[in-house]
Protein backbone atom coordinates (compact mmCIF):
# COMPACT_ATOMS: atom_id res chain seq x y z
CA UNK A 1 0.00 0.00 0.00
CA UNK A 2 2.57 2.33 0.54
CA UNK A 3 4.45 1.90 -2.48
CA UNK A 4 1.55 2.83 -4.35
CA UNK A 5 0.98 6.27 -2.36
CA UNK A 6 4.55 7.10 -3.01
CA UNK A 7 4.47 6.15 -6.49
CA UNK A 8 1.54 8.45 -6.46
CA UNK A 9 3.32 11.08 -4.70
CA UNK A 10 6.10 10.80 -7.76
CA UNK A 11 3.35 11.16 -10.45
CA UNK A 12 2.29 13.88 -8.56
CA UNK A 13 5.25 15.96 -8.35
CA UNK A 14 6.41 16.49 -12.51
CA UNK A 15 2.34 17.54 -12.78
CA UNK A 16 3.14 20.11 -9.98
CA UNK A 17 6.10 21.23 -11.93
CA UNK A 18 4.28 21.38 -15.30
CA UNK A 19 1.36 23.23 -13.87
CA UNK A 20 3.47 25.69 -12.24
CA UNK A 21 5.37 26.45 -14.94
CA UNK A 22 2.21 26.87 -16.96
CA UNK A 23 0.90 29.54 -14.38
CA UNK A 24 4.03 31.11 -14.55
CA UNK A 25 3.89 31.64 -18.26
CA UNK A 26 0.80 32.78 -17.51
CA UNK A 27 1.85 35.49 -15.42
CA UNK A 28 4.62 36.61 -17.26
CA UNK A 29 1.76 37.21 -20.37
CA UNK A 30 1.56 41.37 -20.63
CA UNK A 31 -2.17 40.53 -21.07
CA UNK A 32 -2.66 39.02 -18.04
CA UNK A 33 -0.18 41.34 -15.86
CA UNK A 34 -2.41 44.22 -17.24
CA UNK A 35 -5.39 42.21 -16.17
CA UNK A 36 -3.69 41.44 -12.53
CA UNK A 37 -3.12 44.90 -12.22
CA UNK A 38 -6.07 46.01 -12.42
CA UNK A 39 -8.97 45.63 -9.20
CA UNK A 40 -11.05 42.84 -10.62
CA UNK A 41 -7.41 40.77 -10.91
CA UNK A 42 -6.31 41.69 -7.42
CA UNK A 43 -9.64 41.02 -6.35
CA UNK A 44 -10.17 37.52 -8.07
CA UNK A 45 -5.72 37.14 -7.10
CA UNK A 46 -7.17 37.12 -3.24
CA UNK A 47 -10.16 35.15 -3.64
CA UNK A 48 -9.60 32.10 -5.70
CA UNK A 49 -12.43 30.59 -4.87
CA UNK A 50 -14.79 33.55 -6.51
CA UNK A 51 -11.43 33.45 -9.44
CA UNK A 52 -12.25 29.55 -9.80
CA UNK A 53 -15.84 30.50 -9.93
CA UNK A 54 -15.58 32.91 -12.90
CA UNK A 55 -13.22 30.79 -14.83
CA UNK A 56 -15.62 28.12 -14.36
CA UNK A 57 -18.45 29.29 -15.66
CA UNK A 58 -16.49 31.69 -18.56
CA UNK A 59 -15.69 27.88 -20.11
CA UNK A 60 -19.07 26.17 -19.59
CA UNK A 61 -21.16 28.95 -20.74
CA UNK A 62 -18.74 29.54 -23.68
CA UNK A 63 -20.23 26.62 -25.69
CA UNK A 64 -23.74 27.59 -25.34
CA UNK A 65 -22.72 31.18 -25.97
CA UNK A 66 -21.09 30.09 -28.66
CA UNK A 67 -24.01 27.94 -29.86
CA UNK A 68 -26.71 30.83 -29.65
CA UNK A 69 -24.50 33.56 -31.45
CA UNK A 70 -24.29 30.52 -34.33
CA UNK A 71 -27.82 30.28 -34.42
CA UNK A 72 -28.84 33.95 -34.44
CA UNK A 73 -26.12 34.13 -37.20
CA UNK A 74 -27.33 31.80 -39.02
CA UNK A 75 -30.85 32.24 -38.61
CA UNK A 76 -30.21 36.45 -39.67
CA UNK A 77 -28.64 35.04 -42.57
CA UNK A 78 -31.48 32.66 -44.05
CA UNK A 79 -33.99 34.98 -42.92
CA UNK A 80 -31.79 37.38 -45.69
CA UNK A 81 -31.81 35.31 -48.23
CA UNK A 82 -35.32 33.69 -47.18
CA UNK A 83 -36.40 37.39 -48.17
CA UNK A 84 -34.50 37.65 -51.19
CA UNK A 85 -36.18 34.32 -52.11
CA UNK A 86 -39.51 35.48 -51.10
CA UNK A 87 -39.30 39.02 -52.68
CA UNK A 88 -38.19 36.89 -56.14
CA UNK A 89 -40.95 34.69 -55.41
CA UNK A 90 -43.34 37.62 -54.99
CA UNK A 91 -41.87 39.37 -57.92
CA UNK A 92 -42.46 36.44 -60.02
CA UNK A 93 -46.23 36.09 -58.95
CA UNK A 94 -46.73 39.68 -59.54
CA UNK A 95 -44.98 39.14 -62.65
CA UNK A 96 -47.53 36.67 -63.68
CA UNK A 97 -50.50 38.56 -62.61
CA UNK A 98 -49.64 41.71 -64.61
CA UNK A 99 -48.95 39.30 -67.28
CA UNK A 100 -52.76 37.73 -67.35
CA UNK A 101 -54.36 41.05 -66.55
CA UNK A 102 -52.39 42.42 -70.04
CA UNK A 103 -53.28 39.44 -72.01
CA UNK A 104 -57.02 40.20 -70.47
CA UNK A 105 -57.10 43.39 -71.68
CA UNK A 106 -55.36 43.17 -75.33
CA UNK A 107 -58.17 39.90 -75.73
CA UNK A 108 -60.58 42.36 -74.29
CA UNK A 109 -59.99 45.25 -76.49
CA UNK A 110 -59.36 42.99 -79.80
CA UNK A 111 -63.33 41.34 -79.08
CA UNK A 112 -64.11 44.95 -78.38
CA UNK A 113 -62.55 46.74 -81.38
CA UNK A 114 -64.32 43.07 -83.82
CA UNK A 115 -67.69 44.00 -82.17
CA UNK A 116 -67.82 47.55 -83.38
CA UNK A 117 -66.08 47.12 -86.23
CA UNK A 118 -68.69 44.55 -86.88
CA UNK A 119 -72.02 46.59 -85.96
CA UNK A 120 -70.24 49.66 -87.66
CA UNK A 121 -70.01 47.36 -91.15
CA UNK A 122 -73.52 45.88 -90.19
CA UNK A 123 -75.29 49.27 -89.49
CA UNK A 124 -74.24 51.47 -92.30
CA UNK A 125 -74.73 48.54 -94.67
CA UNK A 126 -78.36 48.54 -93.54
CA UNK A 127 -78.29 52.30 -93.78
CA UNK A 128 -76.71 52.50 -96.99
CA UNK A 129 -79.20 49.49 -98.34
CA UNK A 130 -82.31 51.64 -97.15
CA UNK A 131 -81.64 54.89 -96.62
CA UNK A 132 -79.56 55.26 -99.41
CA UNK A 133 -80.10 59.15 -99.03
CA UNK A 134 -78.48 59.37 -95.98
CA UNK A 135 -75.25 58.70 -97.52
CA UNK A 136 -73.25 61.70 -99.20
CA UNK A 137 -73.62 60.44 -102.75
CA UNK A 138 -77.60 59.96 -101.59
CA UNK A 139 -77.19 63.89 -100.01
CA UNK A 140 -75.74 65.21 -103.57
CA UNK A 141 -78.70 62.84 -105.61
CA UNK A 142 -81.25 64.42 -103.20
CA UNK A 143 -79.84 68.21 -103.72
CA UNK A 144 -79.65 67.51 -107.61
CA UNK A 145 -83.31 66.02 -107.56
CA UNK A 146 -84.34 69.22 -105.34
CA UNK A 147 -82.67 71.68 -107.90
CA UNK A 148 -84.24 69.41 -110.94
CA UNK A 149 -87.44 69.56 -108.99
CA UNK A 150 -87.16 73.49 -108.30
CA UNK A 151 -86.25 74.32 -111.78
CA UNK A 152 -89.34 72.28 -112.90
CA UNK A 153 -91.35 74.36 -110.79
CA UNK A 154 -90.21 77.18 -112.35
CA UNK A 155 -90.93 76.07 -115.42
CA UNK A 156 -94.29 75.35 -114.32
CA UNK A 157 -94.61 78.56 -112.80
CA UNK A 158 -94.15 80.40 -116.30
Amino acid sequence: MQSSSTSSGTDFQPLKERWTALLEHFKDDPRVARLMNTRIGQYLSNHSFVALSVLMFSAMAAVPVGLFLTFAVVTTMMSAVGFVFFEAFLLFVGGLALLWVLSGIALFAIVASAIVNFMYITIFGLLNRYYPHLTKEGVIEGEESECETSKEKDLKDE
